[in-house]
C-alpha cells in the first residue's frame, strides 16, 4: 500500500536494488520526521526555562521563541516521539534561575541540572512525572517545594550542595518508589520529618552537613544500607535497627550513651555508644546490653499480657475508626446532594466543571488538592508562652533598608513629575537612583493606616519581601523612618493592564487575543500562588486591572500583593479602596465586610470580563441596564451570538470562537454570586492552559508578536494562535 502512494519508487526502474532498498527506507521515514513535531507545551516550558538561565550559548540550538527541540536536537534534549523525557544539562555553568512553566513538561522523566550555578528558590511547580531529578551543587536557597510530594514515580532525588534552609518539610509519603535521597550539605533545620516513615523502598540516605535536630526514629522502619546522619545536631539513642545498616555514619552529633528507658516507647540505645559518635561499617545488628536481672517466667507472663492487651486494642480501635468512616461518608453524600441542588442556578458552568475536575486529578498544579504546603513565605513563628500568651518570633528581612533623605533623593523631593499613580493608601513615584536603577517608590499616606507601632510596617513588610513569582511584583525595599513609611518595588514601565484596555485607542493599537489570554493566564498563576502555596493564604483583597502592571513583553505582574495586612483605617476605606474597587467586590464583601480567597476569585472573574469585552466593571456613561459589567455580561457567557456581541470590538474579530466560548465558561463560574461554588485559583489555572493547549498551532503573524494588534479594515490579521 506504501508503494502505490510512492510514484518515486516507480520513476527510476533501473536502479540497482540496494540503491533502491534504501530509497525505500528514506521515503516511508519521512512521515515519522514530520511528526516528531514537538509537543507545544514542552516547547514552552523548554523556551521558559532558557530565557530564565539568561539565554546560554552553552545550550546549542535552544531557542527563546519557536524551534522544536526534539527535531532541533537541542543539548541535552532527548524525546520519545514528540514528547520531551529528558533534559540533561549538567556542569555547563548555566546561571540564572529555573523558570515557572516546568509543571507543563507532562512526559519529563529525567530532569539533571546539577554542577551549574543556577539561584535562587526552586520553583513550587515541578515536572510531575519526573522518576530521577538532580539540582545538586548549584546555589538554591528557600526551601523544597511542596509539588515533590505529588511524584509518586520519583526514584532519585538529590538536592546536595546548595543553601536550602528550612525544615525538610512532610512531603515524602507518597514516594513509595524512592530508592535514593541526598540532602546533604544544605542548611536544613528541625527534626526529620514523620513522612520518611513511609519511604518503604529507601536504601540510601545522605543528610549530612546540615542543622537538622531530634532523635532518628522516623529511620526505624526504612530498609537502608547506606545511612550518613554526620556533622548535625541529632540527639536521643541511635535506634537498634539502625545498626544492622552496612554503611552507617553518625560522627558528629550529640547520641546519648547512657542507659535507655525502658521501651515502650523509647528504643534502647546500641551498646558502647559513645559521645565520640564514631563511624562505623558493619552488617551485623549489635544486640542490646544485658539486664542486670535474670528473666523470669513472670517477666514471660507479663509479656505476653501486654501482647493480648495490644491485640485486644487495636481491634477495639479498628472497629471506632471503621464507624467513623462510615459516618463521614454518610455526611459528605448528603452534603455532595446538597451541593448538587444548590449548583443547579449555575447554568452552564457544569462542564467545565467537571473538565476542570479532572485536570486537577491529571495535573501537579491541582494544589487545592494537596495538603498545606510548608510556609514559603511565613516569616513569624508563633510560640506558646510560659503565660499562655502567643509571642511571635520574626525572621530577617530580606528586603533593603532606605534612609528618607535617599527616597527623596531619587524622587526629586517627590515631586509632581514623578508621580506615576496613587492607590488606596498613598501615591506611587518614579525613583531614579545614582546606580542607574529605576524603581518603583510607594509614599504611604499613614493617616490611611490602623497601625500604630512601627514594628507591624516592618513584620508586614517582611511578609511582602518573601513573595517571590514571575508575576508578582518583588518589593525589593522599604523606609520606616522619621514617622514616614516607603516601599521600593521594582520598576514594571509599560503601564497597567487598566490603562492598556481602557485609554490605548489614541494610537490605534489593542491588546491581541493571544495577549489577553497570557495575561488572564499569568495573573491566575500569581493567586494560585498566593492563595494555595504561601502559607497562611494571601488574600489580595483589591484585585483589579489596574493593579495589573504589563512589562515590554506583555507579562503580567501583579502588584500590591500582601498590603491588605496594613488595614485602612475604616472611613478612609470606605471613601477610596472601596469606592475605587466597588466594579470587582463580590457579593458577599458588599453584605458582611467579610473577605476571603473566594472573593480574590471574583475579582479574577470581573478582570476576565475587562479582557473579554474592553469594558469597565461600572461604566456610568452607559445606559442603565449596562452600567454594571457583571450584571450585563453574565446572562449572556453561555449564548454564542451575544457572546459574539460582547467581544471588544477593537479586537476586530481577531479570536478564534472555541477559545472565546471556553474563556466565558471560566467567567462563569468565577463569578459566581455564592463564593463556595467559585472554583479555586488552581482549577482556573488549569482551565486556562487547557484553553491554550488544546488549540491548533497556526503561525503567527510579525505583527502579534508583540502581542499587539492594528486596526485593520481588510480583517487580515487574524490571530488564531488560541
Amino acid at each position: 500500500m506504501g508503494v502505490q502512494k510512492n510514484p518515486i519508487a516507480f520513476s527510476y526502474p533501473l536502479v540497482p536494488s540496494s540503491i533502491t532498498h534504501l530509497l525505500f527506507i528514506a521515503i516511508f521515514s519521512l512521515p515519522l520526521f514530520v511528526q516528531c513535531n514537538t509537543d507545544a507545551s514542552d516547547v514552552q516550558a523548554l523556551q521558559v526555562l532558557y530565557s530564565s538561565l539568561n539565554s546560554p550559548s552553552q545550550l546549542t540550538n535552544w531557542k527563546s521563541n519557536g524551534g522544536d527541540p526534539c527535531a532541533e536536537s537541542w543539548k541535552g534534549v532527548s524525546c520519545e516521539g514528540s514528547a520531551v523525557v529528558s533534559i540533561q544539562i549538567s556542569g555547563l555553568g548555566l546561571g540564572g534561575t529555573m523558570g515557572y512553566l516546568l509543571s507543563q513538561l507532562m512526559s519529563l522523566k529525567t530532569f539533571d541540572l546539577s554542577d551549574n550555578n543556577i539561584h535562587d528558590s526552586i520553583p513550587y511547580q515541578l515536572p510531575p512525572n519526573l522518576t530521577s531529578l538532580n539540582l545538586a551543587r548549584n546555589n538554591f536557597t528557600g526551601n523544597l517545594p511542596y509539588s515533590i510530594s505529588t511524584m509518586k514515580s520519583l526514584s532519585y532525588l538529590n538536592m546536595s550542595h546548595n543553601s536550602i534552609f528550612q525544615s525538610v518539610g512532610d512531603v515524602f509519603a507518597n514516594l513509595a518508589l524512592l530508592t535514593t535521597l541526598d540532602l546533604s550539605f544544605n542548611n536544613f533545620s528541625g527534626n526529620l520529618p514523620s513522612s520518611f516513615s513511609s519511604l518503604s523502598n529507601l536504601s540510601t540516605l545522605y543528610v549530612q552537613n546540615n542543622q537538622l535536630t531530634g532523635p532518628l526514629d522516623v529511620l526505624s522502619s526504612i530498609p537502608l544500607t547506606t545511612l550518613n546522619v554526620a556533622n548535625n545536631h541529632f540527639t536521643g539513642w541511635i535506634p537498634r535497627e539502625l545498626n544492622s545498616v552496612p554503611n552507617f555514619i553518625y560522627d558528629g552529633n550529640s547520641f546519648d550513651n547512657g542507659p535507655a528507658p525502658p521501651p515502650p516507647p523509647y528504643t534502647p540505645p546500641p551498646p558502647g555508644t559513645s559521645r565520640n559518635n564514631r563511624s562505623h561499617s558493619g552488617s551485623g545488628t549489635r544486640k542490646p546490653p544485658a539486664s542486670n536481672g535474670e528473666s523470669s517466667g513472670s517477666d514471660k507472663g507479663m509479656a505476653v499480657g501486654t501482647l493480648v492487651g495490644i491485640i485486644v486494642g487495636a481491634i477495639f480501635l479498628f472497629f471506632i475508626a471503621l464507624l467513623a468512616v462510615v459516618f463521614i461518608r454518610k455526611q459528605k453524600r448528603k452534603a455532595a446532594g446538597a451541593t448538587t441542588s444548590r449548583g443547579s442556578r449555575s447554568a452552564g458552568a457544569t462542564d467545565i466543571n467537571t473538565e476542570i475536575q479532572e485536570q486537577r486529578v491529571k495535573s501537579i498544579a491541582a494544589v487545592a488538592d494537596l495538603q498545606r504546603p510548608p510556609a514559603e513565605n511565613a516569616v513569624i513563628e508563633k510560640l506558646q508562652g510560659h503565660s499562655g500568651s502567643i509571642k511571635r518570633m520574626k525572621s530577617p528581612i530580606t528586603a533593603t533598608s532606605h534612609t528618607v533623605a535617599s527616597l527623596q533623593t531619587a524622587t526629586n523631593s517627590f515631586s509632581q513629575e514623578f508621580l506615576i499613580g496613587e492607590g488606596s493608601i498613598g501615591r506611587v513615584y518614579r525613583g531614579e537612583f545614582s546606580n542607574g536603577k529605576t524603581m518603583a517608590i510607594k509614599k504611604i499616606d499613614n493617616a490611611a493606616l490602623s497601625l500604630q507601632e512601627e514594628d507591624n510596617f516592618v513584620e508586614a513588610v517582611s511578609n511582602m519581601s518573601r513573595l517571590r513569582h514571575p508575576n508578582i511584583v518583588s518589593l525589593a525595599g522599604y523606609c520606616a523612618e522619621h514617622g514616614q513609611r516607603l516601599l521600593v518595588y521594582e520598576y514594571i514601565g509599560n503601564g497597567s493592564l487598566h490603562d492598556i484596555l481602557h485609554f490605548a485607542d489614541d494610537d490605534g493599537k489593542t491588546l491581541s487575543w493571544n495577549a489577553r489570554v497570557r495575561v488572564a493566564l499569568g495573573t491566575a498563576r500569581a493567586l494560585e500562588y498566593l492563595h494555595e502555596v504561601c502559607l497562611p493564604s494571601v488574600v489580595h483583597r483589591n484585585f483589579k486591572s489596574a493593579n495589573i502592571l504589563l512589562d515590554e513583553e506583555l507579562n503580567p505582574h501583579l502588584s500590591d500583593c500582601g498590603l491588605a495586612a496594613l488595614t485602612p483605617n475604616t472611613e478612609r476605606q470606605v471613601s477610596t479602596q472601596m469606592v475605587g474597587s466597588f466594579g470587582y467586590s463580590a457579593p458577599e464583601f458588599a453584605l458582611s465586610g467579610v473577605y476571603t480567597v473566594k472573593s480574590d476569585v471574583y475579582s479574577f472573574g470581573v478582570v476576565m470580563l475587562e479582557l473579554l469585552t474592553g469594558r469597565k466593571p461600572l461604566d456610568s456613561s452607559r445606559v442603565r441596564s449596562e452600567q454594571s459589567l457583571v450584571r450585563w455580561a453574565t446572562p449572556q457567557l453561555h449564548d454564542i451570538d451575544a457572546l459574539a456581541k460582547m467581544v471588544d470590538p477593537s479586537l476586530n474579530g481577531m479570536y478564534p470562537a472555541k477559545s472565546l466560548s471556553r474563556f466565558a465558561d471560566i467567567i462563569a463560574l468565577c463569578v459566581q454570586p455564592e463564593p463556595e461554588f467559585r472554583p479555586p485559583m488552581s482549577e482556573v489555572v488549569q482551565a486556562l492552559v487547557r484553553l491554550v493547549q488544546r488549540a491548533s498551532v497556526v503561525k503567527r503573524r510579525s505583527s502579534d508578536d508583540s502581542g499587539f494588534g492594528y486596526k485593520t479594515p481588510d480583517h487580515e490579521a487574524i490571530d488564531m494562535s488560541f
